[in-house]
């Protein structure tokens, strides 16, 4: 080969390799009306199954990724969207978003105006930071995706207005786990099945995690603190609710785990702590025939430890631990729900003995309504729970009863745990 041909092959690969290097710095053509260069192209030029590592600085967006690829932030990396639609959309398969800061959605609810939407399966969204966009995440008909280690906030917004932090739709075998959300509106699982929500904390929202329609998805080491509502199960049957933690659920009817026409659900090992009502039923179970199983759990300090909306039968509760709650169990408009199975839990108001020592106390536990449960019967003197008046009219009651008190439950096996125990 001529010296002359050599020279223009090595001018050929160098000329590439500049175009090359060029498309992966920030460019100087500015998306207009941003004055920050345009993340799409970066995008449109990193091949099919190629590592895009942009150089650190802010990007404008919105992105389109319809191929597979991966894409590496570094944690250096920003993209903004100056407040109109969505920031990144995923329209393909098998795509890595990680170690990207992404801002600047619409508000707009009917578009679902958000920091990433996915329309693709198997993709892998993780150790991103979303922030400033209306909702976090959103999925829709998009399967087998892994939603990892994102930190995540909505819109400076009312409550109600916010968008979503996670939002998923028609969408099946998901993973979302090890996310920090904040300040959003709910995180919601929509006609969806098979998915596994794990080890994330969200606070400050108004349902940490809300079903509907939603079946044999698996709930489990989640940290749900100053929500109105920790996990509300809504027509979802066939979920598995355990080892969480959810406390301190704010305001009058603030909610540890509620239930609405819900059947078939395993509640375990839960940590339900600080709220008006630890644990709600709702005509739940709903199918003919079947149960909730509401085992092992620690249900403390609440107001109502387990607040029945009416005297519906079919749950079965065993194993729990209840303590520090103003009431064990309660009924709204009065009634018992000895239809229920109860069995072999704890409770620290119990007022028997253990003369056999082998942990189960002599007498049955009952729960008696007495007076001062006036409050479940009529809905205005509730304001007035735990008041003095309430108090007193409950001790005369006691001492000498007006009338014979409703039974609101019994436990034939109660767990004791003896002195100082």
């Amino acid at each position: 080969m001529s010296q002359a041909l050599r020279f223009d092959a090595r001018r050929k690969r160098a000329l590439l390799a500049a175009l090359w290097l060029a498309l992966l710095l920030p460019s100087a053509e500015a998306v207009p009306g941003s004055g920050l260069p345009s993340f799409q192209r970066l995008v449109d030029a990193t091949p099919t199954g190629g590592l895009l590592q942009p150089k650190a600085g802010i990007y404008a967006g919105p992105v389109v990724i319809r191929r597979a690829m991966r894409i590496d932030g570094a944690n250096s990396v920003e993209i903004r969207n100056g407040g109109v639609g969505t920031v990144v959309t995923i329209n393909g398969d098998d795509i890595v978003l990680r170690g990207l800061h992404l801002s600047g959605s619409g508000e707009i609810h009917d578009t679902l105006d958000a920091c990433v939407r996915v329309r693709g399966h198997r993709n892998t969204i993780e150790q991103n930071r979303l922030d400033d966009c209306l909702f976090g995440i959103e999925l829709q008909k998009s399967d087998d995706n892994l939603l990892r280690g994102n930190t995540i906030t909505s819109k400076p917004l009312m409550m109600g207005l916010r968008g979503d932090g996670i939002r998923l739709w028609y969408s099946m075998r998901n993973r979302i786990e090890h996310n920090r959300i904040r300040d959003v509106r709910d995180t919601v699982v929509w006609y969806s099945r098979d998915n596994v929500i794990s080890d994330n904390v969200t606070s400050g929202s108004r349902y940490a995690l809300h079903f509907m329609y939603a079946q044999e998805n698996v709930v489990e080491r989640n940290d749900y603190h100053g929500n109105l509502v920790g996990i509300f199960l809504m027509y979802s049957d066939d979920v598995i609710v355990r080892d969480n933690r959810i406390y301190r659920s704010v305001g009058p009817t603030g909610m540890g785990i509620g239930f609405k026409e819900t059947s078939r659900v395993r509640v375990e090992r839960n940590s339900i702590l600080y709220n008006a009502a630890g644990i709600y039923l709702d005509v739940s179970p709903y199918q003919p025939g079947s149960t909730n199983q509401i085992l092992d759990n620690r249900i403390a300090f609440n107001g109502s430890g387990v607040l029945f909306h009416t005297d519906w039968p079919g749950n079965v509760l065993s194993g729990n631990r209840f303590e520090g709650n103003h009431a064990q169990v309660a009924v709204r408009g009065g009634g018992s729900v000895r239809r229920n199975s109860w069995k072999g839990n704890y409770w620290d108001d119990y007022q028997g003995f253990d003369r056999d020592a082998d942990g189960i106390g002599d007498t049955p536990y009952k729960l008696m309504a007495y007076s001062d449960r006036l409050w479940m019967e009529v809905a205005a003197i509730e304001f007035f729970r735990a008041s003095p008046a309430l108090e007193a009219l409950d001790f005369l009651e006691r001492l000498l009863p007006f009338s014979k008190p409703t039974v609101i439950l019994e436990d034939s096996q109660p767990v004791f745990h003896g002195d100082g125990d």
